[in-house]
């Protein structure tokens, strides 16, 4: 058993990295109540990594073979994940929903990629630039969402100050 971990722990490492930074991201997604939570970023982080993964694989198996291109498998994560995200965006009203959601799952497919690539500084970095989005920048839009929302309920701009 320990001679399997020995031979693959660096593809371990990849796939354990890339689920443990898609759950971090997906855990503040969570938190504040969105579609796409935990589970969702985590599996499509690895997900990513797990392709790209392959895609190493199968050029070192088939290195000598020229109209096998395995690494086409990497490049088709980009439209997989496209077509998730879109599935998350919703017309409500007037107004548009999912969009951070689909973000945030294109760019965990992009922390996954790195991290099955064995990018693993250049993973961990994008994800906390993600969480500094996430987080950080909902401190400044907090206060003048809650502006517009007062105002389209009867605050000042309608006269009723």
């Amino acid at each position: 058993m320990s001679e399997f971990f020995i031979q693959n722990g660096g593809i371990i490492l990849r796939l354990v990295v890339a689920l443990l930074l898609g759950a971090l991201i997906g855990g503040e997604r969570f938190l504040v109540h969105k579609e796409a939570g935990t589970k969702t970023h985590a599996l499509v982080a690895m997900g990513s990594a797990l392709f790209v993964i392959i895609s190493e694989i199968l050029t070192q198996k088939y290195a000598g073979v020229s109209s096998l291109d395995p690494s086409k498998i990497a490049s088709q994560i980009i439209v997989g994940v496209g077509f998730l995200g879109a599935g998350t965006i919703i017309m409500h009203g007037g107004r548009l929903t999912g969009l951070t959601t689909a973000g945030g799952l294109w760019v965990t497919a992009g922390i996954g990629t790195a991290a099955g690539f064995g990018l693993l500084t250049l993973a961990t970095i994008s994800a906390v630039l993600v969480l500094i989005v996430l987080i950080g920048l909902n401190f400044f839009e907090r206060p003048i969402r809650e502006k517009w929302e007062k105002e389209e309920n009867g605050g000042p701009r309608n006269g009723n100050g």
